[in-house]
């Protein structure tokens, strides 16, 4: 990505990094609380990606496609698992902002159900105000009147469907359904002032503040309890091509003892065995840095980086694969995106190359024609 790239000084971190548990795992400085955890997760060191920048490399690790139009991993899962909770989304995302003022930006795409049915699309739950657009009934019309208004609504829809056959119609008739009954369940679920004092704190003083990373941990945790199979939390603000010695830090502490509360809570619930945590970015970051001063920041490198797993029947206190002493190119157990998405599917019980969907007289899957299970990193 930056020109002259030969000329930029090889610059080792500013930060020390400690082993960490039983396992003896290497973590930052900056990730203390993450670090208690080493020996329940596991990392991914020797991920890799054909894609250079934000948007593609993104949209690939939701789609498996660097192409916008796919369907998101979320959808695929909604897809292949249904839900047993009739009451909430199959697919909900969660997003926020770090302090960093040169955040990228995020689009509805990543979450979209592509050429699947809509009823799998993932449900973006807002930081202010209704969680849901038009989640509460508007002036002058009460919950009976609205149950009566969707129910003409489905005789219009299924009278349509008859004549059409269109399985968009009944997505409909779902969806219409799902937001009805999302106005007593959306409440309760964000409503956590029932939460123990001892849980709060697992989380930081940030879960307080709606539209943090840390309530959107905590917000994660009641989701899966209630039976959401895909959550996703993206929090942005992680593009350091400069001011990394400010904001690393500011993120860091945005994200690791939320990120930890939500590992560890799990855990003390009894949901961690079932519920996989991933935590990851879409690309790595060169051992160069980008400018000679203190403020220089790292260009995006997609030869090589890590990426966490815990719970879900993943190998806890295990690193997977290595680089070279730079950190320039995997050197052991190479796990491509196509790869990893294969293994969250199986970690779910899904078999990668079964979950397919005919398309414009195609079979398509989250892998597209690759993906290999990385079985070494399975408990």
């Amino acid at each position: 990505m930056t020109s002259k790239q030969k000329s930029l000084p090889v610059a080792p971190s500013n930060y020390k990094f400690n082993q960490c548990g039983q396992s003896g795992i290497s973590f930052s400085e900056l990730l203390p609380n993450i670090g208690s955890l080493a020996d329940d997760v596991c990392l991914i060191r020797s991920m890799h990606t054909e894609a250079i920048n934000h948007d593609p490399a993104i949209t690939f690790f939701q789609t498996g496609s660097q192409l916008a139009g796919r369907p998101s991993i979320g959808s695929w899962m909604s897809y292949g698992l249904g839900s047993v909770n009739r009451n909430l989304p199959k697919y909900v995302v969660l997003t926020s902002r770090g302090s960093s003022s040169d955040a990228q930006p995020l689009y509805s795409r990543l979450w979209s159900s592509g050429f699947l049915p809509t009823e799998h699309s993932g449900v973006k739950l807002r930081n202010s105000g209704d969680p849901v657009y038009y989640l509460s009934n508007p002036p002058g019309i009460n919950s009976s009147v609205r149950r009566d208004i969707l129910n003409d609504l489905k005789l219009l829809n299924e009278e349509r469907s008859v004549v059409v056959g269109d399985p968009e119609i009944e997505s409909r008739i779902t969806q219409y359904e799902m937001a009805f009954r999302m106005q007593s369940s959306v409440p309760e679920l964000v409503n956590s002032s029932n939460e123990a004092e001892s849980t709060i704190n697992l989380y930081g003083s940030d879960v307080k503040k709606p539209g943090t990373y840390a309530a959107n941990c905590l917000l994660a945790r009641r989701l899966a309890e209630r039976g959401v199979n895909f959550i996703q939390l993206f929090h942005m603000g992680w593009d350091h091509h400069f001011k990394l010695s400010q904001d690393l830090p500011r993120q860091c502490r945005d994200t690791d003892q939320a990120t930890a509360g939500l590992i560890t809570d799990l855990k003390q619930r009894g949901l961690l065995d079932d519920t996989l945590v991933v935590w990851g970015g879409e690309f790595g970051r060169t051992v160069y840095a980008q400018a000679p001063e203190k403020d220089g920041g790292r260009d995006h490198h997609p030869r090589c980086f890590t990426t966490m797993l815990a719970g879900g029947g993943v190998r806890g206190g295990y690193v997977h694969g290595s680089t070279d002493d730079y950190c320039y190119n995997v050197v052991d157990d190479p796990v491509h995106v196509h790869d990893l998405n294969a293994t969250i599917l199986e970690l779910m019980g899904i078999n990668h190359e079964s979950l397919t969907f005919k398309f414009q007289g195609r079979k398509y899957r989250l892998t597209d024609v690759h993906g290999k299970v990385v079985r070494e990193i399975i408990a």
